[in-house]
């Protein structure tokens, strides 16, 4: 088995982005996942530790979504946080995952879809998403104007967020995509949370969202959130690719 400092090998690619999106694509890249290195989306646990840590109480509830085959839920645990459930719609990893941590039963792994959780209202101080909402908006066309399906798909999944959330929990979500393309998602009076941006990493900066449950909205926020409805699409910028073998995919097409 890998330990959990070894360097991931690169992944299967799939042949195009919106594949991201279906669970068949995440089924057999996670086939012998039990046994391969953790691969870590936006930074390992370290690169954004300092500013997550603050956040975080040892008592706290905290759920992972689409935890994938990360160490974050792992790094959490032996951090001081005990009491952390991981999700993801990928039976096969979560079959992986449980078998990997089997010797650590208080790490639960469940598969489930993000977009309709099966727990009760409030049942989580925590929640963590890192490239989860990325995946799902993997294969829209244009950032400045997500297609009507993606804006569904995204308020789904925060409205779950939100639901699981006790009154003064946080939500914490960890991306490529800078303000202007993500704060709009965030940025709605009926999650009923406030919204804080850092940015963490070094030379590519990735940024994390930091949502308070019962906080309030900026004005400029909630302007920023109308525009989710109605946006303005500016003059295209120069747009330079990675190397199409190099898998981090919303580094070029932000969402």
């Amino acid at each position: 088995m890998a330990s959990p400092g070894d360097p991931a090998p690169s992944p299967e690619l799939p042949e195009r982005n919106f594949e991201y999106r279906e669970v068949q694509y995440w089924d057999q890249r996670y086939r012998g996942a039990a046994d391969s290195a953790h691969y870590e989306w936006f930074g390992n646990f370290s690169s954004f530790r300092a500013l997550l840590e603050p956040e975080l109480r040892p008592e706290d509830r905290i759920l992972v979504l689409g935890c994938g085959n990360s160490a974050l839920s792992y790094e959490l645990f032996i951090g001081g946080f005990p009491n952390v459930t991981s999700v993801d719609y990928s039976s096969v990893v979560v079959a992986a995952m449980q078998a990997r941590y089997a010797h650590l039963p208080r790490l639960r792994w469940e598969t489930m879809d993000v977009r309709a959780l099966c727990f009760p209202d409030g049942s989580f101080d925590v929640v963590l998403e890192k490239g989860t909402l990325d995946a799902l908006l993997a294969g829209e066309q244009d950032p400045w104007t997500i297609s009507s399906e993606g804006v569904h798909t995204v308020d789904q999944v925060l409205s779950e967020v939100s639901r699981v959330l006790v009154p003064g929990g946080r939500f914490v979500s960890m991306t490529s995509a800078a303000p202007h393309f993500r704060t709009r998602h965030y940025a709605q009076t009926r999650y009923g949370w406030s919204l804080r941006h850092a940015t963490y990493g070094s030379g590519f900066h990735f940024h994390l969202y930091l949502m308070h449950k019962g906080g309030e909205l900026s004005e400029t926020q909630l302007a920023l959130g109308a525009q989710l409805f109605s946006p303005t699409r500016p003059p295209p910028p120069p747009c330079f690719l990675q190397d199409s073998d190099h898998e981090d995919f919303l580094s070029a097409i932000q969402l």
